[in-house]
């Protein structure tokens, strides 16, 4: 039985787990530019090893010798001094968002991750997963999430799930918002993607959600990073205010009749202009259907862009 392994087996687990350990050190201690700016994706990936041996936990430290337990705190140092490293990054990026620059600040940093390997990673292109671009938002947006929703959602109405990252950025660039635009996320949540849009494009973006918890945090965020493009109300989407949007978006915060009467109240609106409806999840496949939309050509699989007819 897997309990009764013997002490032998044991030790020997704990002596992989030292040696491996040991170079993960020397390895971060021989890269001397891990803690530059422009380093940001090779240090989200040091953490990510560094955090799989559960350095904060007593059991790591492998037994009382002497030289685990230098080692283990030696570990915990080099965690500290790339964790203060991202927190300067974060905050040089916040302080461009503030005077206006955040947009070149934030695709220079998201362009080091994508030009230097975040196609290597786990993470599928397509997909729901999460990678380092979705730890930088995370960092510079400082959410401070709600300990409980403050309202029980309708059984048609799907508990919030913030987009990947790298889809928001891949839409930002499909979507080619122009200054007459207006973004409209149906299903807001924390405020991500609205606040991404305010930051890296002209248009004005809007966020709408049932939670008030929700909408009180990413209100507390955009006043924070002085995005002043970025509004986010408390609403229910089949009565919100639509009239002024011109692109919305949905990552499938709802189903059956709820999505059936937002889809036929974005019908309404496709009556009096042009608009863009942008998916994500599955009800893309319930989008797709609808007569009165084409999908955009370019469309790459990943968030789903189409256009009124």
């Amino acid at each position: 039985m897997l309990e009764l392994r013997s002490a032998a087996a044991k030790g020997i687990r704990r002596l992989s787990g030292f040696a491996a350990l040991q170079n993960l050190v020397r390895a971060i201690e021989a890269d001397r530019y891990l803690t530059n700016s422009d380093c940001f994706r090779q240090r989200a990936a040091a953490l990510d090893r560094l955090d799989a041996f559960h350095l904060d936990s007593e059991a790591s430290y492998g037994g009382a010798r002497a030289d685990h337990v230098a080692l283990h705190e030696r570990a915990r140092e080099l965690q500290a001094e790339l964790e203060a490293a991202n927190s300067r990054l974060y905050e040089s990026i916040r302080d461009s968002i503030r005077s206006g620059a955040g947009r070149d600040a934030l695709l220079r940093c998201t362009a080091e991750v994508v030009d230097k390997g975040m196609k290597q990673t786990n993470a599928p292109e397509d997909g729901d997963s999460y990678d380092c671009l979705d730890e930088l938002l995370s960092g510079v947006f400082r959410f401070v999430v709600p300990d409980k929703p403050k309202i029980d959602l309708p059984s048609e109405m799907v508990a919030y799930q913030p987009t990947p990252a790298r889809h928001i950025f891949e839409m930002i660039r499909r979507a080619k918002f122009t200054p007459k635009d207006v973004f409209v996320d149906l299903g807001s949540g924390l405020g991500h993607v609205p606040l991404l849009i305010a930051i890296c494009t002209s248009a004005r973006a809007i966020g709408i959600d049932l939670e008030p918890a929700y909408v009180e945090c990413a209100r507390h965020s955009a006043e924070e990073l002085r995005l002043h493009s970025a509004t986010f109300l408390t609403h229910d989407a089949r009565d919100a205010d639509l009239s002024s949007g011109t692109v919305f978006y949905l990552y499938t915060p709802f189903r059956g009749a709820i999505l059936r009467t937002v889809l036929d109240r974005l019908r309404a609106e496709a009556d009096t202009r042009a608009i863009r409806v942008c998916s994500f999840g599955p009800c893309t496949t319930i989008v797709m259907a609808e007569a009165w939309l084409t999908l955009d050509p370019n469309d790459s699989g990943r968030i789903s862009v189409f256009r009124s007819r």
